[in-house]
């Protein structure tokens, strides 16, 4: 059973049971977790992620599903995303707006390819 303590000015603190929810994973919305993923970790980062968790209300599994998640959406957002300089930007739009005629060797290396490919 998970507690509550809430410290008051004299005491140590005062422990209340929470409150179980009757729910299912999916009557709450959650989705069906059936894969597994599995990794060690030290001993002093797994308190830390236990006091996160802890600090969240949350399970330490759901913390840490949560977080990794979170962190691969981040990282692949900022592998998606291309960050121009103002000359950069300038030298792009230019190159679309103005783009310059197709060389002979592109020219071929295009038919080449129609040849090849058939769409």
């Amino acid at each position: 059973m998970t507690y509550i303590v809430r410290n008051t000015d004299a005491t140590l603190g005062s422990v209340f049971p929470m409150p179980r929810s009757k729910q299912t994973p999916a009557e709450r919305g959650m989705p069906n977790r059936i894969e597994r993923l599995g990794f060690r970790i030290d001993e002093e980062t797994k308190d830390l992620i236990e006091r996160a968790a802890h600090l969240s209300r949350r399970k330490v599994s759901d913390f840490c599903v949560t977080a990794l998640a979170d962190t691969a959406r981040r990282t692949i957002a900022e592998h998606e995303t291309l960050v121009l300089s103002e000359r950069d930007r300038n030298a792009f739009f230019d190159a679309l707006i103005n783009s310059p005629k197709p060389s002979k060797r592109l020219v071929r290396a295009l038919a080449e390819h129609k040849r090849r490919v058939a769409s």
